[in-house]
């Protein structure tokens, strides 16, 4: 019971964090550059949770441009984190503006194994052979890879425009930086710590191609 199912079962809650959004962007607008805000909705498996959800979003934007008088944009996206969600990227791209991989997630239902207790078991599979790394650790480009080339491919048939990134603590690995600079990923996003070793990476492999 998290992700968008909260949003969908009581969307009360996110319509409040909307609300909140949109006000705080006024505010900030009032002080320079216009501020256009990224709203991501967590969890998605269905086009039809970002239909429902949108359509609250983009009510209480109405409302509250109404209400001020004042205008502004945003943008919505959806974090995909389930296989159902990169097989079905093209659904959901018709409602999106941006799809951002949570590779966190997308690993644990890919894998059927939970963050919390894989710990338990993950180094006498590595040492046996079974996984070549902690599949929390570092990217499985093979299997949870897999699924991303494939939700991309989909979502950019359906949306040329469509921006996409991975999110997540495997996002600041140098091997996802050349996985996601090959696949052409538009940005990545992770942990500040992780920062000065994903630009690193990212201008290393910017080097190598020229």
């Amino acid at each position: 019971m998290r992700g968008v199912r909260l949003g969908v079962t009581v969307p009360e809650i996110y319509e409040m964090q909307a609300r909140a959004i949109f006000e705080a962007t006024i505010k900030a607008s009032t002080k320079g550059a216009p501020v256009v805000p990224e709203i991501m909705i967590p969890l998605v498996s269905a086009r039809r949770e970002v239909e429902l959800v949108k359509a609250r979003v983009d009510a209480i934007a109405a409302e509250v441009k109404s209400k001020t008088g004042q205008e502004f944009t945003y943008r919505l996206g959806v974090m995909v984190e389930t296989p159902r969600a990169c097989l079905r990227a093209g659904d959901i791209a018709d409602h999106s503006a941006f799809l951002s991989f949570g590779t966190n997630d997308l690993t644990q239902m890919t894998y059927g194994l939970s963050r919390d207790d894989a710990g338990r078991f993950m180094s006498d599979y590595v040492q046996q052979g079974v996984f070549p790394e902690d599949p929390f650790q570092q990217l499985d480009i093979d299997g949870v890879g897999e699924l991303m080339l494939l939700g991309a491919a989909r979502g950019r048939a359906a949306r040329p425009d469509l921006v996409l990134s991975i999110c997540g603590e495997h996002a600041g690995h140098p091997g996802t930086i050349a996985f996601s600079r090959k696949a052409g990923f538009d940005y990545v996003s992770c942990s500040p710590f992780r920062v000065p070793v994903a630009k690193l990476a990212a201008a290393q492999l910017s080097i190598q191609d020229k």
